[in-house]
């Protein structure tokens, strides 16, 4: 079924100014990138600057395949979603380029940003070397919501129908 079909139902699409103000209002989301076999998908917290990029930071081991995907990667996928029952949820896939932040850039935009939610593991590991921060660039999006029962099921269509 496409959104338009989907818009029967009760799903709509959002806007730019809901998309916008739905990033800001989330603070995890699951990061995809490319491999040889199937894609990766990782759950990680992030801060939106408000405009057209997030900001990840990866806590790293003594090897990291997402670190290293992620220095590859010419572009990845990033979904933020929140469902808080089948009918009231909202869902916004970003497309765009993620690169590591320079190490003269992140005193900087750390300053600007808050990573609102980080386990307390990222906190302990934000104060070591054993980290590197991501600026995932939005280059498109997407965004559907359902807020809401759908048309049918609504009381007062049941009413309309039966009177």
């Amino acid at each position: 079924m496409t959104v338009d079909e989907l818009s029967d139902y009760g799903m709509v699409e959002m806007d730019d100014d809901e998309i916008q103000g739905f990033l800001s209002s989330q603070t995890v989301g699951v990061l995809g990138l490319s491999t040889d076999d199937a894609p990766i998908m990782r759950p990680l917290s992030f801060s939106f600057d408000g405009e057209s990029c997030l900001y990840i930071l990866y806590v790293l081991g003594s090897s990291s395949r997402k670190a290293e995907l992620t220095d590859h990667a010419d572009a990845a996928r990033f979904l933020v979603y929140r469902a808080d029952t089948p009918f009231n949820w909202s869902s916004v896939l970003l497309t765009g380029t993620i690169d590591e932040v320079s190490a003269d850039e992140r005193d900087e935009i750390q300053d600007d940003i808050e990573l609102r939610w980080r386990p307390d593991v990222f906190e302990r590991a934000s104060a070591s070397e054993n980290t590197k921060l991501y600026q995932f660039t939005i280059e498109d999006q997407v965004g559907l919501k359902h807020i809401g029962l759908p048309p049918e099921l609504e009381p007062d269509s049941e009413e309309e129908s039966s009177g």
